[in-house]
Order: structure tokens, then sequence, then C-alpha cells
């Protein structure tokens, strides 16, 4: 069975590294979508999200990551995968969550599977990192070691 993991991944952090690492204990393969939400700006292009989640997750022998463009139900469908795995910290995650798999579920007939952070990384998110980061904080207990070197040429 295959699993597409979205995202923008803007920076990976060790939150995504926890959902896509479960992810692949609990499928055959899993796909790492990078994608592009037209509301965010973005700190990296997405060559470089592409090359940092590449090698970040390149102990994981299961996992690949590919760009996704358009609607992710289309990406599956083009994927052939069965299922959209997504992290949710909160409530409030749970809820959006929910409506996006109820639209996924009526585009496209795509079901999707929550999992819950890991209490260890549940408040951590790619708008908070950034923020750290940009105002002179240490972010190596964030991400994984590529994604904070990479940061710190930003």
């Amino acid at each position: 069975m295959k699993a597409v993991v979205p995202g923008s991944y803007d920076p990976l952090t060790l939150g995504h590294l926890d959902v896509v690492t479960r992810a692949a204990r609990l499928f055959d393969e899993v796909v790492v979508a990078v994608g592009v939400n037209n509301t965010k700006s973005y700190l990296f292009e997405m060559d470089t999200r592409l090359a940092l989640a590449t090698e970040a997750l390149s102990g994981l022998d299961n996992v690949s990551v590919l760009a996704m463009k358009g609607l992710l139900v289309d990406f599956c469908h083009d994927q052939q995968a069965d299922v959209v795995v997504r992290g949710a910290r909160s409530g409030a995650d749970f809820e959006a969550e929910w409506a996006m798999a109820a639209m996924n579920a009526s585009l496209g007939n795509v079901e999707t599977l929550v999992l819950p952070s890991a209490p260890q990384v549940g408040f951590l998110s790619s708008t908070l990192v950034r923020s750290v980061a940009r105002a002179g904080g240490t972010i190596a207990a964030y991400v994984p070691a590529n994604v904070a070197m990479a940061m710190e040429k930003e």
C-alpha cells in the first residue's frame, strides 16, 4: 500500500520527520509530496526544499520525495497512492485536516489518515522555526542537521 505525505516543508522540521517515519512503518511505500501553497511566501525555493527533504529522509528505504503541483488528489492518482497521511498537533489541526480529508474524498475518492503528533514535537511548525531563525535563535533542536545548516546560510 502506498501513502502520500504532503506539505510545503519550508523548512522540514523534526515534526515532519516524525510523521514521515511513522508513515514509513505503516505503509509499503511513502511519497513525500513537496507542494506549493499560493497563500505562503517561501524561505526556500522548490529545488532546495526537495533536496533538503531528500537528504533528511535518505535513511528511509521506502520513502521518496517528489514535487507536487496542482491538486493533491490528482497527485495521489498519478502516484497510484491509496491514502494521504497528515500530522496534527492540536484540536484545531484535526478540524482543519477533517475538512481537507472530506474535500479530498469528495474530489477524488482519496482516504486520509491523521496521525497525532508525538508529544516531543507537537509544538513544532515551520512558521515557528522560521520565526526563531529570523530572530537569531538556535533551531538545531527542531530541524534535521542539513536543514539547520541551510537555514544558517539564509
